[in-house]
């Protein structure tokens, strides 16, 4: 897989998988975790969210900033490392659920979260800036998007045992205290304690109580006990992005000699054909295509991501769980399904390679945006498939008066498999060659801060993250994912008016 490639792409790859990997047990639950923590009922945790997801790429933006001008990538990266590890650090400290102190403990869950967020905009996009460079070299031109879908796959498979092993955690320490897992009853607790629930859901809560081990009449008791518990367990799930983070960081130290380190070149080597200035109308028209890119994928993101929001919540409210017994404990959760994305992306991304490899063979030339237009198209069946498998569920405001559904009443799991399994399709088309097309099109002098600019489009999108959540407890199902569907319908119709001047740029 490897062979015929800069020998520094392994050891990058490397390294941003272990970041991957705790960055993905975080975002698996963090939104379940900040509802749960705080008994938000309303979109505040999805506003949050939302907010955090959207500065992870802002500030990209900034750490691209800085390390072009510097010139000192790796150690910007390795600054970034630095502060995410403090920043899980933060969230993994286990306090008291129902939380005692409203403002202490959300500030520090937040500041938990900016320091996450401005290590990851330190990370990451220099990481893929240095990706770049490193196929800068003429005789690895040629294979620029492939490097960039086998970066991409590695970031993936440390995000494909990420939820697992959250939700494995977690679902153990509540066993272990002597209670089930029950993936209602810790927003039924919250509505218990504040005494905001319905009859129906009071009757409903007692039930699945009796059912999670409860033995005492003292419900209230009950309610606290069960929700310290199951929260707890995501304080420890956190501390596994910690371990994560080291590991990622003694990867990256061991290995960064391999790295392209631009500070050390000498002027003469500045001006080889990796890094020669181009002249001001081409690098504004290189600028202008890019932001024209950066403005259209903004619609992708906004519905892509909505895996950690309204997929997650309907996994959650609407959708039978998978369970996986592994003995000691069982994985059990709307988490779960966080795991089909990844998983397809390393199982998809060598046979998409192959594709576009036999089409190259053939004289099939497809251009990159050409690739990213198709991708928004795939998306919009993706929720196509959502909004027909969500007919006839009851509203979001129905289904809390009833205090949840029976399993009976739930989709079959595959809804959700099947959306994941295209969405993945699409983000192939996307993401990988989205960077790559980015590190083609970049002035040399604007590296970083270019891919900053895609991370901050990316951003923009996540911004809007909490919409989606509004619009699933306020609209019926079906109607709140045609809404991504136009989304990325425009995106597609909007690339496809760009293609020939993209391409006329690119070339």
């Amino acid at each position: 897989m490897f062979k015929g490639h800069p020998k520094g792409l392994i050891s990058a790859a490397l390294s941003n998988m272990g970041e991957r990997f705790g960055f993905y047990i975080m975002m698996a639950i963090l939104l379940l975790f900040l509802n749960n923590k705080f008994g938000f009922s309303g979109s505040q945790g999805a506003i949050i969210y939302s907010v955090f997801y959207a500065l992870i790429y802002v500030l990209a933006l900034f750490g691209g900033f800085i390390a072009d001008k510097t010139k000192k990538y790796k150690s910007t990266i390795l600054v970034g490392l630095i502060l995410m590890s403090i920043g899980y650090f933060l969230l993994a400290l286990p306090t008291q659920t129902p939380v005692q102190n409203m403002p202490v403990i959300l500030t520090i869950t937040c500041l938990g979260l900016l320091s996450i967020a401005f290590g990851n905009g330190l990370f990451k996009g220099n990481l893929q800036a240095v990706v770049g460079q490193l196929y800068d070299d003429p005789k690895y031109t040629d294979k620029r998007e492939t490097g960039f879908q086998i970066f991409y796959m590695f970031i993936n498979i440390g995000a494909m045992f990420a939820p697992l092993m959250a939700v494995g955690l977690r679902n153990w320490w509540v066993q272990s205290k002597g209670f089930a897992f029950d993936s209602d009853l810790p927003k039924l607790c919250n509505q218990w304690i504040s005494g905001d629930i319905s009859s129906d859901a009071s009757a409903r809560f007692m039930e699945l109580a009796t059912a999670a081990g409860n033995t005492s009449s003292d419900m209230t008791a009950f309610a606290n006990e069960y929700l310290n518990v199951f929260m707890t367990g995501y304080h420890y799930s956190f501390g596994i992005s910690i371990f994560a983070m080291l590991i990622s960081l003694a990867v990256f130290l061991a290995n960064k000699s391999k790295l392209p380190d631009p500070a050390a070149k000498s002027k003469a080597q500045q001006h080889t054909a990796s890094s020669i200035q181009m002249d001001a109308k081409e690098v504004k028209q290189r600028i202008y295509a890019l932001f024209a890119v950066y403005a259209v994928v903004i619609f992708f993101w906004f519905s892509f991501h909505q895996n950690g929001v309204t997929l997650t919540l309907f996994a959650n409210e609407y959708t039978q769980m998978l369970k996986i017994n592994l003995g000691f404990t069982t994985l059990e959760g709307a988490e779960v399904f966080q795991v089909f994305n990844p998983l397809f992306v390393v199982m998809l991304t060598p046979l998409v390679m192959a594709l576009f490899g036999w089409m190259r063979a053939k004289g099939i030339e497809i251009s990159t945006p050409k690739k990213i237009a198709l991708g928004m198209g795939i998306a919009a069946a993706s929720f196509a498939l959502m909004a027909v498998g969500s007919i006839g569920l009851p509203g979001y405001a129905e289904r809390v008066a009833m205090g949840g559904l029976d399993d009976a009443a739930r989709v079959t799991p595959w809804l959700l498999i099947g959306t994941y399994l295209i969405l993945t399709i699409a983000e192939l088309f996307i993401s990988p060659l989205g960077i790559a097309f980015v590190s083609k099109v970049a002035p040399p002098q604007y590296q970083g801060i270019m891919q900053g600019g895609w991370l901050s489009a990316t951003a923009l999108g996540n911004q809007l993250l909490f919409i989606g959540a509004i619009f699933y407890k306020s609209i019926p199902l079906w109607t709140t994912w045609s809404i991504f569907i136009t989304a990325c319908i425009i995106s597609m119709c909007t690339m496809l008016v760009m293609l020939r001047w993209l391409e006329r740029v690119a070339k």
